[in-house]
């Protein structure tokens, strides 16, 4: 019987084998056929090197893009976004003229609006959590937020 039972583990290791072979040569003829393009490559870089491992994430909790009523006659309303983490909250106004918001509870924080793996720019924020920044986002554009120890970043949205 302990014969058996060693034929089996042969063959398994055997099928492991094979299988871990089939998949290299897969991937080479993928490499080949359909290589991942070089921009698609610095992207998928630049975002890893955006990732802030100790942050939260900031869930967005409403978009006046999505969430509000139309007003008529106003034909470029500003973009109003609320992000929610825990007991706080970021209201953000973005406008053609840049961003203003405010973070509460008020407190120590800073804040940086993120637009690519070396564009973190800072905003001052106040005493009462009011911050503004007259240069409006360009592309797909982040927060981080540091307050009491902790890291928060809200996802990436598109000015």
């Amino acid at each position: 019987m302990g014969e058996n039972a060693g034929m089996g583990e042969d063959a398994e290791m055997q099928d492991e084998v094979h299988d871990a072979l089939l998949e290299e040569e897969l991937r080479q003829a993928a490499a080949v056929l359909d290589p991942v393009p070089a921009e698609l490559r610095q992207l998928a870089v630049e975002a890893y090197a955006l990732h802030d491992l100790e942050a939260r994430v900031a869930e967005l909790t409403f978009d006046s893009l999505v969430d509000a009523l139309p007003v008529r006659g106003v034909t470029a309303p500003p973009r109003m976004l609320t992000f929610c983490a825990g007991e706080l909250s970021v209201d953000v106004e973005v406008t053609e003229e840049g961003l203003i918001g405010q973070v509460l509870p008020p407190g120590s924080a800073s804040i940086e609006v993120l637009g690519g793996p070396r564009t973190a720019r800072p905003v001052p924020v106040d005493t009462l959590g009011r911050f503004s920044s007259d240069t409006p986002p360009a592309g797909p554009f982040a927060l981080r937020l540091r307050t009491g120890g902790q890291v928060i970043v809200t996802q990436w949205l598109r000015a």
